[in-house]
């Protein structure tokens, strides 16, 4: 089944300028998609039309094989979880159990059965120690990784992280990251990121430039594409530094030294 489709989609915030521009995409269940963009390449408007936040759009957007409408987009939204760029602005408990256990609060659910959810996916973040601790005392990968608990207490089909890793230091990116990867496979991850280094382990990558998708393929298709990569304001792979540096020296064994550093690139 097709977890997210978009057919023709475009949207802008003004009559002057159309920030997405006929956009069609296809993301099946179970999959892990990045999303790539600079600033202003659009990247960010689409998650927030995925989760029916922006719904003047024009074209089709369809959500677990359903397409959006006014009638059932509440009900659709719910097989979507978004996790943001700043994990202070999706906090309201006093501590990370209150704010695990919020949602599941609106929802009704008994104490017990919250309670199994709360230490169930705590533990699936690494968080299940924090749990009586105020997350005004957290760092901010431990505060993005309560946020991503928070998300999956609500069992979603899909989770979007909107730059979930931007506000972060070296070690709460890897944190974050480490979550991100051990999801692959159970729930659709769709990954929105200006970092070409958190795309690596995805299993499709979709460039964005401008309101509009401009390459689309693996990450081993995608980064090869130095130049597509350049003209939408993205930086390139350490590795393919590197394996210019290579092309342009005089060392022997060049093509060895080149495979072996795409092999260690996309080391799963």
């Amino acid at each position: 089944m097709k977890a997210i489709e978009t057919q023709n989609l475009s949207f802008s915030y003004n009559s002057k300028t159309g920030t997405l521009k006929d956009i069609n995409i296809s993301i099946n269940e179970g999959e892990f998609v990045a999303i790539l963009g600079h600033n202003g390449s659009g990247k960010s408007t689409l998650a927030k039309i995925l989760v029916g936040l922006l719904p003047e759009y024009t074209g089709k957007v369809f959500v677990m094989g359903e397409e959006y409408n006014e009638k059932n987009m509440d009900d659709l939204r719910k097989n979507i979880g978004i996790v943001f760029q700043n994990p202070d602005n999706q906090f309201v408990g006093v501590t990370v159990r209150d704010d695990i256990a919020f949602g599941l609060e609106n929802r009704c659910i008994c104490k017990e059965k919250m309670d199994e959810i709360v230490d169930e996916y705590s533990k699936i973040v690494g968080m299940d120690k924090f749990l009586d601790r105020n997350p005004e005392s957290l760092s901010g990968g431990q505060k993005q990784r309560v946020a991503i608990a928070s998300v999956l207490a609500f069992t979603p089909n899909i989770i979007i992280f909107d730059e979930a890793t931007s506000m972060l230091d070296p070690e709460g990116v890897k944190e974050v990251n480490d979550v991100i990867d051990s999801l692959k496979g159970k729930k659709t991850i769709l990954a929105i990121t200006h970092n070409l280094n958190e795309a690596v382990n995805a299993d499709r990558i979709i460039v964005l430039n401008k309101g509009e998708v401009v390459l689309t393929g693996t990450p081993e298709e995608v980064f090869k594409e130095k130049e597509i990569l350049k003209a939408s304001n993205l930086d390139t792979l350490s590795t393919m530094k590197i394996i210019d540096m290579i092309d342009n020296s005089n060392i022997n064994h060049k093509d060895k030294l080149k495979e072996i550093l795409w092999e260690l690139t996309y080391k799963k």
